[in-house]
């Protein structure tokens, strides 16, 4: 959620776009959050206390695709995270469409990554369809 605020811009912009958004719950808030600590000490406690991994599964299930706002991160450019990770898992176990919005990053799980089959969009949000 440390890119919570660039999420938050991508969804309206989507919306604009005339697509119907879910955005991960607490994202709002998430992008009020100053520090990596606060978000993460906030992340898993939300994840707890409201089943959160277990939602997204079922709102994947319903939605038509996953799209992860994979920006750079630890140095590492389209940087893909634990939680976008398993949510890549999700949508492609479910046949969905799974967008990136930058290139596959080069980390430890690229692999798998590639075989998910995302689409690159590089930024360009009107080839989500």
């Amino acid at each position: 959620m440390t890119v919570a605020k660039e999420m938050l811009e991508v969804g309206e912009k989507l919306v604009n776009l005339g697509h119907k958004v879910i955005l991960p719950a607490f994202t709002e808030d998430y992008s009020k959050l100053k520090t990596d600590e606060e978000r993460h000490n906030e992340s898993y406690q939300n994840k707890i206390n409201h089943d959160l991994i277990r939602g997204y599964f079922d709102e994947i299930k319903e939605s038509d695709a996953v799209l992860v706002v994979n920006l750079e991160k630890k140095g590492v450019k389209g940087y893909i995270g634990g939680n976008s990770f398993l949510e890549m898992g999700f949508g492609h176990v479910l046949n969905k469409k799974i967008y990136l919005l930058n290139d596959i990053p080069e980390m430890i799980y690229k692999d798998e990554l590639i075989a998910m089959q995302p689409i690159i969009i590089n930024n360009d949000l009107s080839l989500i369809k």
